[in-house]
């Protein structure tokens, strides 16, 4: 037997080797993980007394960079603060526009990259309405105009593009979370499909609704419209505990659930995933908790 065909056959022995346990070992990742953060910042022109914008935005920023997300997407930024994130975060790309006229009005929703991992392929928005392409319309019984943003990201680690796709859903119309999260769905399978319709998919976002919801179930169902995604949180923790609240209005509450998460397609597996109640001296970066996840190519 030759070398080369001896260290073919030790790797493959090695792959398929038990463990500890006597199972067989689980298969190596693909790629490296990939650090996932989703954070509603809050927006900066709001009244917040001791919690205003100019008050937690170093804060913020230290959040952020503590994580060390390669891939972040953030709600509620307004275009000044979209300007010192860029400005405090040299690392990232970003890419979004305001949602009042896709330009710097209104608040964003937008996608930031660690450029020395990805590539910036290609990149746009879309307003959660029955014209998804018209510029600052509204759907539904929604009280103000949603935007989803999508990016199209070359992962030179891994060696694969990703899609990553970032929405704020409106807070008080029930119809419009329901029709947002199916129109979501058919436009992300639509640009999947352009894209050649086997491309890793992350999903963050401000949802304004919980997992216990019709708006949760239609994003994440399991049937032939759309990319099939899974809450990675729930992923990693299969049971459901009390003080699992991702919105807080600065007071520190943990008990309740989630309205922000972090999904992704079946390339995927999570590895981890989290709430951070970050603070300092009792105050928060924003009104929201950011969550967290890694995420891993399956071979």
């Amino acid at each position: 037997m030759t070398r080369t065909l001896s260290l073919l056959l030790a790797c493959a022995i090695s792959l398929l080797a038990p463990d500890a346990h006597g199972q067989p070992a689980a298969p190596k990742p693909a790629g490296p993980a990939v650090r996932v953060m989703s954070f509603n910042i809050r927006y900066g022109t709001a009244k917040d007394g001791e919690d205003r914008w100019e008050k937690r935005q170093d804060l913020l920023v230290d959040t952020i960079r503590d994580y060390n997300p390669d891939l972040l997407g953030m709600q509620e930024v307004l275009a000044a603060q979209a300007d010192f994130l860029r400005e405090k975060l040299p690392g990232y790309g970003f890419c979004g526009t305001g949602r009042d006229d896709g330009k710097r009005a209104g608040e964003f929703s937008p996608i930031m990259f660690r450029k020395d991992r990805f590539d910036l392929l290609d990149s746009g928005q879309w307003w959660l309405s029955p014209t998804p392409d018209k510029v600052a319309s509204k759907g539904w019984d929604a009280a103000l105009p949603r935007i989803v943003t999508w990016a199209k990201l070359k992962d030179r680690k891994a060696g694969v593009d990703v899609l990553m796709f970032n929405t704020h859903w409106d807070h008080v119309g029930n119809v419009a979370r329901v029709e947002s999260g199916k129109l979501m769905r058919k436009l992300m399978a639509k640009k999947h499909e352009e894209a050649g319709g086997d491309l890793p998919v992350i999903v963050t976002g401000d949802f304004n609704s919980t997992e216990e919801t019709p708006q949760y179930r239609t994003l994440t169902a399991s049937d032939d419209v759309g990319v099939s995604l899974t809450d990675a949180y729930r992923e990693t923790h299969p049971r459901r505990k009390a003080d699992e609240a991702s919105f807080h209005a600065f007071k520190g509450t943990r008990e309740g659930l989630r309205i922000d998460w972090i999904l992704h397609s079946p390339e995927w597996t999570a590895t981890g995933a989290a709430i951070d109640h970050t603070q300092k001296d009792g105050h928060y970066p924003s009104d929201h908790y950011p969550v967290t996840a890694e995420l891993e190519l399956k071979r």
